[in-house]
């Protein structure tokens, strides 16, 4: 699918209704552990200031950090002379977001129902994991490395 998304061209159009996308199933996955911490502490900042501030971070604030730090990769690759587009360095990095949304999923459920422990820190680290591998098998398909 990636790889037919790439051939049909530029389309940054695409690119931001995936990043919004990812930022929106990014917000519905923390939110039940944001109503988690506002019951359990209700006098620090109430439920609906939490679900707000969560709202602008992942679907106005994130969009703008991914795109920086594609434009930060896109100059990285530049000096290493690769021959990726700055298009393809934000399409992998935003189809990646969206392809580790359903363990991002789990992540908020677990951190909802568990709360923060090991568990935690295990569905993080398989997040991390899952991103990694579509960003870095997405750059790789996008260079011409990986046919």
């Amino acid at each position: 699918m990636f790889a037919r998304f790439l051939g049909q061209g530029r389309n940054e159009v695409r690119t931001l209704l995936f990043v919004l996308i990812a930022g929106l199933l990014m917000f519905v996955a923390w939110a039940p552990f944001q109503a988690r911490e506002a019951q359990i502490n209700p006098d620090a900042v109430p439920l609906q200031a939490r679900m707000y501030w969560s709202a602008f971070f992942f679907i106005f604030m994130m969009p703008l950090l991914v795109y920086v730090f594609a434009a930060l990769v896109t100059g990285l690759a530049r000096v290493a002379r690769r021959q990726i587009t700055g298009y393809e360095i934000r399409f992998t990095l935003v189809w990646a977001l969206l392809a580790a949304t359903p363990v991002t999923l789990l992540m908020g459920l677990t951190a909802a129902f568990v709360g923060a422990g090991i568990q935690l820190q295990i569905i993080g680290f398989i997040w991390l994991a899952v991103f990694g591998w579509f960003w870095v098998s997405g750059l790789l398909r996008a260079d011409g490395t990986q046919s």
